[in-house]
């Protein structure tokens, strides 16, 4: 018995058991995500500011490359279309923060008839291409013919279509789904009973929204709005149609871009690329701030 007492191993000394996980380990599976990313996004980004620096036949040296790039990101021309570019991007993520909002909560905590049917044509900006939404934009909102541009030209004398304002019906069409799906999840997981629990202590409807709603879901839905910015700065396909390309009137940066290609300017286009690049880069690292900001204000609060 004390043979087997003393093969008898203590609770104590039992060496922890590893925790089985599904995936690799830590290691190969950061190796794998640095090598994906390096491959998709820091090396075609590396290689347009390499074009940018690097010296050609039509610019034998460095300065004369960097000079061209200059010269072309700070032509009027490209400013104008900055201002386009940003601003009408802006705007359209703006308004579908608003309406996106709406339509994400009428789809999460209301049930009715079509809902699925509605939730599935939120996703169609997705599916459908880029071209194919911007001719029938260019469809429904033309003076001549247009389903709703023709009657709100005749009725209103409002030109949508080869206006800024068609560029901006067009940007809010794809970025749309954006804010949906980045809030329908946080939606899911916020319990009704949380604004109960704000009735129950005497909150009113706008007290309980202002404090209890909005908070948990501010994070998402300016996530939603960025999404919404980016994918609206980088757009060409819907676009192109509903512009007509006029300049310093409906022509924007990615346009701008296919002229200088077209030209074989590929180091003006490259520095075009640059410029939004950078810009975009510091938009999205001000937001990140203000999210960590507000995040640690929450924290001490």
């Amino acid at each position: 018995m004390i043979a087997a007492a003393d093969q008898t191993e203590h609770p104590l000394s039992r060496r922890p058991q590893r925790r089985r996980r599904i995936l690799p380990g830590f290691h190969l599976t950061l190796g794998f995500t640095i090598f994906y990313l390096s491959v998709i996004v820091l090396i075609p980004l590396a290689a347009l500011v390499l074009k940018t620096v690097t010296a050609t036949a039509i610019y034998p040296s460095v300065f004369a490359v960097v000079g061209h790039v200059v010269r072309v990101a700070t032509d009027v021309r490209a400013l104008d279309s900055y201002r386009l570019s940003f601003g009408l991007s802006f705007a359209a993520a703006l308004l579908n923060g608003f309406f996106g909002f709406i339509a994400a909560w009428a789809l999460t905590r209301y049930r009715f008839p079509g809902r699925r049917i509605i939730d599935a044509l939120v996703d169609l900006p997705f599916a459908m291409p880029t071209s194919v939404a911007g001719l029938a934009l260019t469809q429904v909102f033309s003076t001549n013919g247009g389903y709703i541009g023709q009657l709100l030209f005749e009725w209103f004398g409002w030109r949508i279509a080869y206006t800024p304002w068609g560029i901006l019906i067009a940007l809010i069409f794809i970025g749309f789904p954006f804010v949906v799906r980045t809030l329908q999840p946080v939606l899911d997981d916020l319990a009704a009973e949380v604004e109960e629990a704000a009735a129950c202590l005497g909150a009113n409807r706008w007290q309980t929204f202002r404090r209890v709603i909005f908070p948990a879901l501010s994070p998402a839905l300016l996530t939603g709005v960025m999404l919404a910015f980016g994918r609206g700065v980088g757009e060409y396909g819907s676009i192109v149609f509903i512009s007509s390309m006029i300049p310093y009137a409906t022509e924007i940066t990615p346009q701008l871009i296919i002229i200088k290609l077209d030209e074989f300017d590929y180091v003006g286009a490259a520095g075009l690329g640059l410029a939004m690049l950078v810009m975009s880069f510091a938009i999205v690292a001000t937001v990140n701030l203000i999210q960590h900001l507000a995040a640690n204000r929450r924290r001490t609060a």
